[in-house]
């Protein structure tokens, strides 16, 4: 990663550390990247996002610090899920967040401090007015994390619910 600064999001418990063209490519393949994962490896989610980076780092349209990050336990050091963004602000200044933890790191609260870091460090940039997420109907919990977070429920788009929180 020569020549690009990638910053570490901290929150009172967590760590998100960007991940790497690289890393994304491990991580997409289910492989550790070099972190101790709880629950043995990376969801499901987590590999979508890598994936997305990766594809994006291939044709030369990564551009960081809108990627993944893996959320890290501040206390052990072991990775317990995946964050970020699906790609840099769009012509309007709008990005969209993801999120995903391992099932036995839910109902601890860290989808909503992870949610609100990505939104705060979103809004440092001056170009970002507008951060969406969304879900599928039946993730009640992600729909809670949302609402906690400022988001406001939008029209649905092909069968999810889509939010919006703007500056």
């Amino acid at each position: 990663m020569s020549g690009i600064l990638l910053y570490v999001i901290a929150t009172e418990r967590l760590r998100l550390h960007p991940a790497s063209p690289d890393d994304a490519r491990q991580l997409a393949y289910g492989l550790d990247a070099g972190w101790i994962w709880l629950g043995g490896g990376p969801g499901q989610g987590t590999r979508d996002l890598a994936g997305i980076v990766e594809r994006a780092a291939e044709v030369g349209w990564h551009r960081p610090p809108w990627g993944l990050y893996v959320t890290v336990r501040a206390a052990d050091g072991v990775a317990v899920g995946g964050a970020g963004y699906h790609g840099p602000p769009d012509l309007h200044g709008t990005v969209e967040i993801g999120y995903e933890l391992a099932p036995e790191a839910r109902g601890l609260g860290y989808a909503t401090e992870v949610a609100r870091a990505l939104v705060a460090f979103a809004f440092t940039d001056p170009a970002v007015g507008t951060v969406t997420a969304s879900t599928y109907p039946d993730n009640q919990a992600s729909q809670r994390v949302l609402l906690r977070t400022g988001f406001n429920r939008e029209p649905d788009l092909d069968g999810l619910l889509r939010y919006r929180l703007d500056r």
